[in-house]
């Protein structure tokens, strides 16, 4: 039996460009194949006129809504009247959803927010690996370019757009993951990668579930607790089913909860991943308010990283709070000169970041944020502040610049 076919617009067939997916008749005859060039508009039109309507098999289409919904979100992000919204139009390069290439430009993390929620909805792609190395590898470009603005961007976003929690998490955790790794604990290339990808699909078979749970009030259901408990074993069955067979992969993914603590040497390398997964994963969930509740401090999410089970000094916590700081970018602060100041990057020590005023010691949002270094004695850090009580709107891409400043920024 055929696929079922779905129409498609004219004006969604590129001229002089390959075509990214198989043109076909509505009685399902071949057009023509994927990757043919057609040559000019006429030729289309021809075609038209002689009574051939243009369809693509459902497993293309489900390529084409998504990217016609990507589209749609990124038209709304950037304030597209609705006439403009109205009038979108999907081309072919909008749809060649698995394609690899990396964007080199500046970060734009509110895209990828939404396409790594994009990716992680449709985990049933035939492409969806493919992307999936396409997400790790543009988030390993933004961290090893600007660390400080990958957990800048990603912390902020976690805390002020709930509705896509789960993709976004799965990304701070990848990120936070990383650092530690490569940076303190010197883990190897491969390792790194694979602790990124276990942490990227540690959620799969919940990401909607991950997602309602976040805007929702009540305390979950039954049905929905017995997903949450089940989550880990099932997306380990997802990937095993998308071709992942790395046992350091499944391993991560499937002890991502229940990693015991201890030395990381007495370890595998799964078990390795998982406990670091895990210490990521609950810095970085007590963080991130829900509907249900308010976030954690900053001091209580660490601790909770930093101990173990039994209160002791945890060796995954540790690497973990090293590479990101015990005030890490995105978190808010109080100097000793009781201005309010979001970290911006991370100093010559964990206690000690380089910050932004964002209210005076008034109480007043500054016009241009002052950038404080918090090794001086004299705008030392006395604590953290939630997010709830900074009650001032941050321009992400305006303060991402300031976490790439080169050292010999002004001082104040």
């Amino acid at each position: 039996m055929s696929a079922p076919l779905v129409n498609v617009s004219l004006d969604a067939i590129q001229i002089g460009q390959p075509l990214p997916f198989a043109l076909k008749g509505s009685d399902g005859q071949l057009l023509a194949q994927k990757g043919f060039v057609i040559r000019s508009r006429s030729d289309l039109e021809e075609l038209a006129g002689k009574g051939f309507a243009f369809f693509i098999d459902v497993a293309e289409s489900e390529a084409y809504q998504r990217a016609y919904k990507n589209k749609l979100h990124s038209l709304l992000r950037k304030d597209k009247t609705l006439g403009q919204i109205a009038d979108v139009q999907i081309t072919p390069t909008d749809l060649q959803t698995d394609s690899v290439e990396i964007d080199q430009g500046p970060p734009d993390w509110l895209e990828l927010q939404i396409q790594a929620n994009a990716l992680l909805r449709d985990c049933q792609s035939p492409n969806f690996l493919k992307r999936l190395d396409w997400l790790y590898r543009q988030l390993d470009q933004y961290t090893q370019h600007n660390p400080d603005g990958a957990l800048f961007a990603l912390f902020h976003l976690s805390s002020s757009r709930p509705q896509l929690y789960s993709a976004t998490h799965a990304m701070l955790v990848s990120v936070m993951g990383v650092l530690a790794a490569r940076d303190v604990l010197n883990w190897t290339p491969a390792q790194v990668k694979l602790l990124s990808l276990a942490a990227l699909t540690m959620n799969l078979s919940m990401v909607e579930l991950q997602d309602r749970l976040a805007m929702q009030m009540d305390a979950p259901a039954p049905a929905q607790r017995r997903q949450i408990d089940s989550h880990a074993q099932r997306s380990v069955e997802l990937l095993e089913k998308l071709g992942v067979s790395d046992p350091a992969w499944l391993e991560a993914v499937a002890d991502h909860h229940s990693a015991p603590g201890g030395r990381l040497a007495d370890k595998t390398v799964g078990q390795r991943m998982a406990r670091l997964i895990q210490r990521a994963d609950t810095f970085a969930a007590r963080l991130a308010p829900r509907a249900s509740r308010e976030a954690s401090s900053q001091a209580s999410a660490m601790q909770a990283s930093y101990f173990d089970e039994n209160k002791a000094v945890d060796e995954a916590g540790a690497a973990l709070i090293k590479a990101v700081g015990i005030y890490s970018p995105g978190a808010y602060v109080k100097l000793c000169t009781h201005e309010i100041a979001v970290v911006m990057r991370r100093g010559s020590n964990t206690s000690t970041p380089r910050v932004a005023v964002v209210l005076n010691r008034e109480g007043l949002a500054t016009v241009e944020p002052t950038i404080r270094d918090t090794s001086q004695r004299e705008y030392r850090i006395v604590g953290g502040v939630a997010h709830k009580e900074v009650k001032v709107q941050l321009n992400l891409q305006r303060m991402l610049a300031l976490t790439a400043a080169p050292a010999s920024d002004r001082i104040w």
